[in-house]
């Protein structure tokens, strides 16, 4: 696998924890195996990576996506696109250390997916967090997935989520416009930077509660943990987040956040499709008792 780099200084084991989704000391494993290949050179674990370098990944785990039966919750489906509502827990796309049991696996075992991503991403335009649920786009072919990255990348893809957060948000609606980079104190996460990309969410209030707001969040962009990292900053963090907003956990089933509505138009008809999900059990269970 290869990933291309797309920011300035970042330590080479903290840049492929993230992306493969395993722990330090596993990433530190492989790149003492010389696994782990910087523009085609072995490079040490603390390598500062630049902008546009090549990280490549030839590690015997990730070589090949193995199809595996799976429940799937398909909400559409035609010879060009699936939308798919992903469970609690599930991770996207197969990495390093974490090759089976994720969406891909299902989907691959269902159906065939486009190739545009090369192997490690068949068919996934766009990802949410393993412990994020909701609605998804994923390409059956390599012309549809083209035609909705760029519609993604134009801002047009039309994505609603609905959480639950931390403290009453006096406001009725709002908008917070503030870039995201990796986190300087911790690589592992992200926050607001100056020098981050841009990143803008809308959000609206759909009902207060003594300690908590649940509201609805439309993205104009769609940076990594956008809504999490955004929320934490102007003091209203998701309940339940185990990474951003320091506060109490309810347990291990991950934020109260879920990706209610998925819109775009349709790669082959050209056509406007709009899909709504209902919240999944794990959230509503730390609603109620808020209620």
């Amino acid at each position: 696998m290869k990933y291309q780099v797309k920011e300035n200084d970042i330590r080479l084991d903290v840049f492929l924890t993230d992306v493969l989704a395993v722990s330090r000391s596993q990433v530190t494993k492989m790149i003492k195996a010389k696994e782990i290949l910087v523009n085609g050179k072995v490079v040490k674990a603390g390598f500062m990576l630049k902008e546009g370098d090549e990280v490549s990944v030839n590690h015997t785990e990730v070589d090949g996506i193995v199809p595996e039966k799976m429940d799937l919750d398909i909400v559409y489906e035609d010879d060009d696109v699936i939308v798919v509502n992903k469970a609690n827990g599930v991770v996207v796309h197969p990495g390093a250390g974490n090759h089976s049991g994720t969406l891909v696996n299902g989907l691959l075992y269902h159906t065939k997916l486009s190739d545009v991503n090369g192997d490690e991403r068949p068919g996934i335009v766009h990802r949410i967090d393993a412990y994020t649920t909701g609605l998804l786009m994923v390409a059956k072919n390599n012309k549809a997935h083209e035609i909705l990255a760029s519609e993604l990348a134009l801002k047009k893809t039309y994505r609603k989520y609905v959480a639950l957060v931390w403290g009453v948000i006096t406001s009725d609606s709002g908008e917070i416009d503030a870039p995201i980079g990796r986190s300087k104190n911790d690589r592992k996460k992200m926050a607001i930077r100056a020098d981050g990309k841009s990143a803008v969410t809308h959000f609206k209030v759909l009902k207060r509660f003594e300690k908590a707001t649940l509201i609805e969040l439309r993205l104009e962009t769609g940076r990594t943990h956008q809504i999490r990292v955004h929320m934490d900053y102007i003091g209203h963090p998701v309940v339940n987040d185990p990474v951003y907003g320091n506060r109490k956990l309810f347990d291990d089933s991950g934020q109260c956040l879920h990706a209610k509505e998925l819109g775009f138009m349709h790669p082959r008809t050209g056509k406007y499709m709009q899909f709504d999900s209902e919240l999944p059990e794990c959230f509503l269970n730390i609603l109620k008792k808020f209620e």
